[in-house]
């Protein structure tokens, strides 16, 4: 073999290897660790991978809205003997409580009594206070909150303001219905010419992790707005005794603060869902708003000036897991009738206590809210069907609505007793009710049983919710006269059986209230 092809089989086995040795180095046989730096994984959920959803801009919503959103100043005349708010919690304001003290503005330093003299001490004071609304009709029909308004001896509303809330008009507003059990009021503006107003939305629809966008005028800086999300619905906050049978609140992180209260809530579509009500002093991302819905159901009310609601007169009580096993009932749903009031339509129809409402005029009853809401929203004289578990059995009774009274007067807290008889197994120490006891406790003459003088608070009567200075009546369907037939009924009982106890609250300057326990035998 020549030189010369010598060399050429030397290329080309040269150029062969070079391209095998190229193909294994860049194979995917292992050798190779998979670099993940350049890569990015898709995220997998166990339903699929995640869609990728933009965040929307609020600023044509806002745009939209905001005309329509007004803000409420409001001037009431206060004298020094009036500063304890008799519907407070220990004289704090309850919607205060859950705000923190509104920054009202006093104006006029004194006050002239009748005799005109400069030095009386009847020391009135104008205070300027607020808060914010919106107009629901071109004629001018807006709504707020009825604290925002309550107690106002004149109200002034400014609107027209641009996004940044600069220029627009101040008039009078006229306060034509308030409710203060759901907190909701109607005023009216009259400017000669047609308003901007927002759409209703259905609050029935929203659902938790919906958009929630808050409009207002929180601490004096109009037109502003925040985003958040709907947190929770139904949830009630006991502000009041008024308020306490109706507090249906939506929840949102959606940020409000102080003159935020009567302003919209609102979904991504720019429609009401909410009326801004309170946020929970002391912590973040916690607002609450009245459904919308509700205030729809009112407002032909509102426009004449009074809200009159139907009424049954009778208390109630959720049905609990608890409750179930103490009543031995099917399930834990339906309204648990707690006290009957004497001469009133649920007296008359023959409801008693320990009777389980289910359900209404064939309507199912989950929980207290339905049945209050179907009751309340009735004409007064309008007769419904009661469906009742008395005793096991379900039963039948007609009732015929009547005009729900005024709250009554909240219940004191009981005196404190130097009595000590023996704890019982339950935690409870109970006492026979003679003549003294009667009197230290203010219990009613015809009130029987045996009244509790302490409770453990760690025992099953701690955990059911006794207190001191309450009237045990019944236990488990039986009447109680005396600490012994108590004990001697009580024995009969095993460990771990739930039973069921009346108990008679008294009160001193207001009438009594009577509440089951449930708890399991220890």
């Amino acid at each position: 073999m020549s030189h010369s092809m010598k060399r050429i089989l030397s290329t080309m086995a040269i150029i062969i290897a070079s391209v095998a040795f190229g193909v294994l180095a860049t194979a995917d046989l292992g050798f190779v660790r998979e670099s993940h730096a350049q890569q990015t994984p898709a995220a997998v959920t166990a339903q699929g991978p995640v869609t990728t959803v933009a965040i929307p801009s609020f600023a044509d919503l806002a745009s939209r809205v905001m005309p329509a959103v007004v803000s409420i100043t409001t001037t009431e005349i206060v004298h020094t003997s009036q500063m304890t708010n008799p519907h407070s919690f220990g004289g704090v304001d309850p919607f205060d409580f859950f705000f923190g003290p509104a920054p009202r503005t006093p104006r006029t330093p004194r006050g002239r009594g009748n005799n005109n003299d400069e030095d009386s001490q009847d020391d009135a004071r104008r205070q300027l206070s607020g808060g914010s609304g919106f107009i629901i009709s071109p004629d001018g029909y807006i709504l707020t909150n009825n604290h925002v308004v309550e107690d106002a001896s004149k109200v002034q509303v400014h609107y027209g303001a641009d996004e940044n809330g600069n220029g627009g008009h101040t008039v009078a507003a006229t306060i034509v219905g308030r409710d203060p059990s759901t907190d909701i009021a109607l005023l009216k503006i009259s400017v000669g010419g047609q308003l901007p107003y927002v759409a209703l939305g259905d609050s029935d629809r929203a659902r938790k992790g919906d958009w929630a966008i808050a409009i207002g005028n929180p601490f004096q800086f109009e037109n502003t707005l925040t985003v958040g999300v709907i947190s929770a619905k139904g949830r009630a906050l006991g502000l009041s005794e008024e308020t306490r049978s109706f507090e249906n609140f939506i929840q949102t992180d959606a940020a409000i603060n102080f003159g935020n209260s009567g302003g919209p809530l609102l979904n991504i579509s720019g429609e009401v869902v909410g009326i801004n009500t309170a946020i929970r002093g002391g912590a973040q991302g916690l607002g609450f708003a009245t459904p919308i819905n509700t205030a729809k159901r009112l407002l032909p009310q509102l426009k004449q000036g009074k809200v009159v609601r139907g009424y049954l007169g009778m208390t109630i009580q959720e049905v609990t897991d608890q409750y179930k096993n103490a009543f031995n009932l099917p399930e834990a749903r339906g309204a648990l009738v707690q006290n009957v009031e004497p001469g009133k339509p649920a007296d008359k129809a023959g409801v008693e206590q320990g009777d389980v409402v289910v359900d209404l005029d064939g309507r199912t009853v989950n929980n207290n809210r339905q049945l209050i809401d179907y009751i309340s929203y009735l004409p007064i004289g309008t007769r419904v069907k009661l469906g009742i578990i008395r005793n096991g059995k379900h039963m039948d009774l007609m009732a015929t609505t009547a005009e729900r009274p005024e709250e009554g007067v909240a219940p004191e807290p009981a005196p404190e007793n130097a009595a000590q008889p023996a704890h019982n197994k339950l935690g409870l120490s109970i006492q026979d009710i003679t003549p003294a006891v009667r009197q230290s406790y203010g219990i009613a003459q015809n009130v029987t049983g045996v009244v509790v003088t302490n409770v453990r608070d760690v025992s099953a009567a701690g955990e059911a919710g006794f207190s001191e200075g309450d009237v045990i009546t019944e236990l488990q369907g039986q009447k109680i006269t005396s600490v012994d037939q108590f004990r001697k009924v009580l024995d009969s009982f095993k460990t771990g059986q739930w039973i069921r106890m009346y108990v008679m609250i008294p009160t001193r300057g207001g009438r009594p209230f009577a509440s089951y326990r449930a708890l399991q035998i220890p």
